[in-house]
């Protein structure tokens, strides 16, 4: 009799658990890796309405955890003529399957939506253009491209 309720228990538990992984955001699947699909808290940041154009110079390129259970995604480090701000682009599988490599002192143009990250101003990358070359990294509407691979 113990034996059958340590078996339903565990039986029980595995199903839980997978349930909570199964939810959005969660696995490489349509959300493109942990806590980076379309419908998480952090990639609902973008806002299409505080959208805008800042240039300027490449100062630093760095991995993150944008969030507590996130995989790694990149941030980069604008220094524009009027501020210094981090550029949140994406996942970094999805960042470092990109033709085009972004490098420190690269000179470029980001449209992205302006939020506040941990209360400090921070750009939330739709795309990137650094010579003819055009990063993409979000839709105007702000769904994140890697969501959209197959």
């Amino acid at each position: 009799m113990k034996k059958i309720v340590a078996v339903a228990l565990s039986l029980i538990a595995f199903a839980a658990a997978g349930t909570v992984w199964a939810q959005r955001g969660y696995g490489r699947g349509r959300g493109g890796g942990r806590g980076w699909g379309p419908r998480s808290v952090y990639c609902r940041m973008y806002d299409p309405k505080t959208v805008e154009t800042a240039s300027g110079v490449i100062s630093g390129i760095e991995n993150f955890i944008p969030e507590r259970g996130m995989s790694t995604g990149v941030l980069i480090t604008l220094q524009t003529d009027k501020e210094t701000i981090p550029v949140h682009l994406g996942p970094s599988w999805y960042v470092d399957a990109q033709a085009t490599k972004l490098a420190v002192n690269d000179r470029i143009e980001v449209k992205g939506s302006r939020i506040a990250f941990n209360g400090k101003p921070a750009l939330v990358a739709r795309e990137i253009r650094v010579g003819k070359s055009v990063l993409q990294f979000r839709n105007a509407d702000g769904l994140p491209q890697w969501s959209r691979r197959r």
